[in-house]
Order: C-alpha cells, then structure tokens, then sequence
C-alpha cells in the first residue's frame, strides 16, 4: 500500500481526542492508579499538590490522541514552558542524551545556545517532520512573528510501531497544532494518552506519566516537575520490588539478546529554579538515575533523552537580554545536590504513572501480533502491600 492510500485508511473512522476525561473530572478505568494510590512512594521528598509538571507554574500540557479501527494508535504530547510567547522569552534549557538511537528534532541548537524558542513536542519517529511542520505553522502565526527568519522546533519521539501502523503517518500538522491549543495547566492526562498512545514499556503498555517533587523552604522552596514518554524495556522495578522478575516478564528471561528491550523514552523537566543552561544540563543527566532505578535496560536500539528547562522570570532570554549584557540569576553550583535528588524521584515516579495509568491494547496488531496488555495493578499492589506489611 502506498503512504497515500495507507494514510486514507488509517484516517477513515479515526477518533481524535484532545481533552481526555481523566484531565477533566478525574474519570478513569478501576484498574488505572497512580503510585501513590498503592503504596509506592520511591524518594524521600515531597510531590506537589498535582504530583505533576504542571505544578512548576506557568508550565502547560497538551494531548491529541489519535485512535483508529484495525491498528491505528498515535498521538502527539504539547508541553509549553510558559504561556506566553515562548519565541521572545525564551527560557534557558540542556539536553542530556544516554543513548542517542532517535530523532529528536532541535537538538544541537538546544546544545549550542542553551536555550528553547518553541513548544516541545513528543510523538512518533515517523511523524517528527509533520509535527515540526505544525508546530512552524503554529509559531510563525502567532503575533508579532512576521519577520522570523530562522525557528528551532523541538520535538521529540519515541517508535510506537508495534501498536500503531506507523508508516501510515497519521499524525498530521494540524494535530500538532490542536496539541499545542489544548495546553493547560492543572491536572496532566496519563497512559494511553497523546504520544503514548501506543507505545509500550518492559512489555507492558506504556504511556505518558508525570510527576513533581516541592523542595522544603530550607532547600530553597524549589518545584520540579517531570513528564515522560515511556517506550523502553529491560527489568522493572519499582520503588525496589523485583515487579518484572515477580511476574515473570523481562529482558534476558530467556537468555536471547533480541531487540524486545529496544526502544525509548523522552524525559521532560521543568523546574522555578533560576538555573543557567550549565546546571540544566546537570540536571537533565540525573535524570537518568531514575530511569536506572525502573530497571532499564538502555539497549543499542533505545533512544533516551532528557530535555531540562527553568521557567524562572530572572533566566528567560528575553529580547532585551538577548541584545545587551545584563545581570542573570544563578543558583549556586552548592545549592544543585537537592535538585539532582528532586529529579531522580520525580522521573522514577512519573515513569511508574505511565505504567500504572495505562489500559491494555486488546486488539492485535494487523500482522498477527500479540495485544499488549497493562501492567497488572492487583499484583503490584499486592506486592506493595506484602513488603508494607499490611
């Protein structure tokens, strides 16, 4: 089938989501929990009221989650760093790559300016050119942009081919768009929602997952926050219970070296704290202790990336400090430790959330594949429970 003839059919029947009910009135399967709910706390600070990267505040997000008949499920993640005009306040941000088999669109000028001028958006690797082509739309009509010359569109992905007919490429320039106007603050849609979708993570179904950690006052009052994009393998744990081994599913189980532990996962951190690009890049690389602690495997075929940003008012690169010397805030090199910690839980927990917020895919793939089901929340509870001693 062409790309043109497999894009109309995917297209046909497709629904389009760009509010799920969970973000609205907290609706959701029984079988969809966060952490918390069943005990697994991992860390020892606090999250924020929403346990979510919406608690750094200004920060938004957008889902548009594309499910059609057969073997369509895709979708695309919106994430503002702040509501206004990202272009003329930029903020200061890093990349941090573990393995680098992906295709994040906007990284070496990420790398060489320290900073973001767009939105950052996740979806699919065949879908990153169309999504950066929504997302230019969507930049260059915004007002006072009629003269941009030069845009670096950041968007990031993971393969979700093995639940979506990914070389339909479904998603469109004008998803990216929707994704984008559907950004809010408040509650964050988890699981099989936006860019996770269709993705899987140590077998089971994977997803979008957030979290957030709020530093006491003595440590500065700071909030973290942490959006992923689940799509790797390898052991599971979670808050130290041997999940994956328990129940009989994990990579080299039976000693083949096969890709099923490939894959990828994009970390998103969003922190109030006034930190230049040099610490944000410190920061994005703790990132990858708490990937470590879920029991990731990091294979050859797996694509793991941190994008860290400060929303701080004093950091923005905004059009006058863009174009005169002036005073920046910085936050110590000393005063970095407790931010390193905030950011190893919060990617731990909110990997957690994209597992435990994610509903089985009963449909199996149109070559004959296995469905993909969620993790099994009974078991991890009772797990939980069991090393509670309740």
């Amino acid at each position: 089938m062409s790309p043109a003839r497999s894009l109309t059919a995917a297209m046909m029947g497709v629904a389009i989501m760009t509010a799920p009910l969970q973000a609205q009135d907290g609706a959701r399967g029984e079988d969809q929990v966060r952490a918390r709910e069943i005990g697994l706390e991992p860390g020892i600070l606090s999250p924020g009221p929403l346990n979510a990267i919406t608690d750094v505040e200004g920060v938004r997000v957008g889902h548009v989650t594309l499910t059609g008949p057969g073997f369509l499920r895709t979708g695309v993640t919106a994430i503002r760093p702040h509501p206004g005009d990202i272009y003329a306040d930029r903020v200061p941000a890093a990349l941090a790559v573990g393995n680098g088999y992906g295709k994040l669109m906007g990284a070496t000028q990420i790398v060489e300016l320290g900073e973001i001028e767009t939105p950052i958006l996740l979806t699919n690797t065949m879908s990153v050119p169309r999504v950066a082509d929504g997302l230019l739309d969507w930049s260059l009509d915004r007002p006072g942009h009629e003269a941009i010359g030069s845009l670096n569109m950041v968007v990031g992905e993971t393969n979700d081919g093995r639940l979506n007919d990914i070389r339909a490429r479904a998603v469109q320039p004008e998803h990216a768009v929707q994704a984008i106007e559907a950004a809010t603050g408040g509650p964050v849609a988890e699981g099989n929602v936006g860019a996770g979708n269709g993705t899987v993570a140590f077998g089971w179904k994977g997803g979008i997952g957030t979290s957030s950690r709020q530093m006491p006052e003595a440590l500065g009052g700071w909030t973290l926050g942490v959006l992923v994009q689940t799509n790797y393998g390898g052991v599971l744990q979670m808050d130290g219970l041997p999940v994956g081994e328990t129940l009989g599913q994990f990579y080299l189980s039976d000693q083949v070296a096969d890709d099923r532990a490939d894959g990828s996962i994009m970390i998103i951190i969003a922190t109030d704290a006034p930190l230049s690009d040099r610490n944000l890049e410190r920061l994005a690389h703790r990132a990858f202790a708490g990937l470590a602690r879920t029991g990731a495997s990091m294979t050859n075929g797996s694509g793991d990336y941190a994008i860290a940003f400060s929303t701080h008012a004093d950091v923005r690169r905004t059009p006058e400090r863009r174009s005169e010397v002036s005073a920046v805030s910085d936050l110590p090199n000393g005063q970095m430790s407790p931010l390193f910690q905030a950011v190893i839980e919060t990617t731990e927990e909110a990997i957690y959330n994209s597992l435990l917020m994610a509903e089985d895919i009963a449909y199996p793939r149109v070559d004959g594949g296995e469905p993909v089901r969620a993790l099994p929340v009974e078991q991890v509870r009772e797990m939980s429970a069991a090393r509670d001693g309740e």
